[in-house]
């Protein structure tokens, strides 16, 4: 989160809309002069700020924004909205296993049908390569619990590998996340690769 003496907003080099820092990302120089991401805004130096989206990203190396917003020659690596995606990836994965230390993540298939049914949800995780009979027996509880437009969101950004190491657990195919403090962190990180992604990563189905 910023500080209260920095601005709350920021202008997209790209589409110079301004927008919640939060929203954004904010690219530094490295010392030998390459483009990094600074997710946490808290490098030193000169700042470029794109929105964070997958899209604005690669339209920022694709029209050499860097080397603009710069005033200098900048490298930019090829991939650099894969590699701003990964390291999304692993910061929402860390932050889902602190949810787990904290006590507000379920899993393993009866408990996570038995806190759909009954527990305050803050989201339920499927595996991007589950299968799709237990998304459904899941959807149809949920559905017949919230409605077919309510209940808590539904995140696929992550394997059943990725949750197995986060989780420090083997064959986590389905978690649920209980809804309260221990779980906003992971909720704040999950939404940031959401928005980068900007794909079906979380849904309402």
């Amino acid at each position: 989160m910023p500080r209260q003496s920095e601005p709350t907003e920021r202008q997209c080099a790209v589409t110079r809309e301004h927008r919640p820092v939060d929203e954004m990302i904010r690219f530094v120089l490295a010392p030998d002069g390459t483009v990094v991401a600074d997710l946490k805004r808290e490098l030193p130096g000169r700042g470029v700020w794109v929105t964070a989206t997958r899209e604005a990203v690669e339209m920022a190396e694709k029209k050499r924004i860097f080397s603009r917003g710069f005033k200098a020659d900048v490298r930019v690596e090829p991939g650099l909205a894969g590699r701003v995606e990964e390291r999304l990836r692993a910061q929402a994965l860390g932050a889902l296993g602190l949810a787990r230390k904290a006590g507000a993540v379920i899993t393993g298939f009866a408990k996570v049908e038995a806190a759909l049914k009954k527990e305050e949800l803050a989201a339920l995780i499927h595996a991007s390569d589950a299968a799709e009979d237990g998304i459904r027996k899941l959807a149809a509880i949920r559905v017949a619990r919230f409605g077919p437009a309510g209940g808590p969101p539904v995140l696929r950004s992550f394997t059943s590998g990725q949750m197995d190491l986060a989780l420090g657990r083997a064959n986590v195919i389905h978690a649920a996340i209980l809804a309260g403090r221990a779980s906003r962190s992971f909720m704040a990180c999950a939404c940031a690769l959401d928005r980068f992604r900007a794909d079906s990563a979380a849904t309402d189905a």
